[in-house]
């Protein structure tokens, strides 16, 4: 059983590095502050995995979640706290937390219908 939130993490590192195809800017509307200095080092998956998790997170932005999909590129690619995005969006950690669950969980179920195998999955 894969942890997707591991696969994000790594995910999110290796597109902060190598540049998501997603083509997303790379700071948010107002969240500039927040992002914190790139002095640790992460660990990241290898190009393929990285490119079927975005191509996953892709999807969720076709089907019109970019809510979803901004909150997956700040906690995941940028680093960002639930509770810094809940303070600058002015609403619950909660309801971060939900929406986050749902992309998650989205994202999961388009790798696994892709039949898509994961070289990370052995650690993660």
């Amino acid at each position: 059983m894969r942890d997707i939130q591991k696969v994000l993490e790594r995910w999110g590192s290796w597109a902060a590095a190598e540049g998501s195809q997603l083509d997303w800017s790379p700071v948010a509307a107002g969240f500039k502050g927040l992002l914190p200095s790139e002095g640790k080092s992460r660990l990241s998956c290898c190009d393929s995995d990285g490119m079927i998790v975005d191509s996953a997170i892709a999807r969720l932005n076709k089907v019109g979640r970019m809510d979803e999909v901004e909150l997956i590129m700040l906690h995941y690619m940028w680093n960002v706290s639930k509770s810094a995005i809940a303070r600058k969006k002015k609403c619950s950690e909660g309801k971060i937390r939900n929406q986050l669950m749902i992309a998650e969980t989205f994202i999961d179920a388009c790798i696994i219908m892709s039949d898509a195998e994961l070289e990370m999955d052995r650690w993660v």
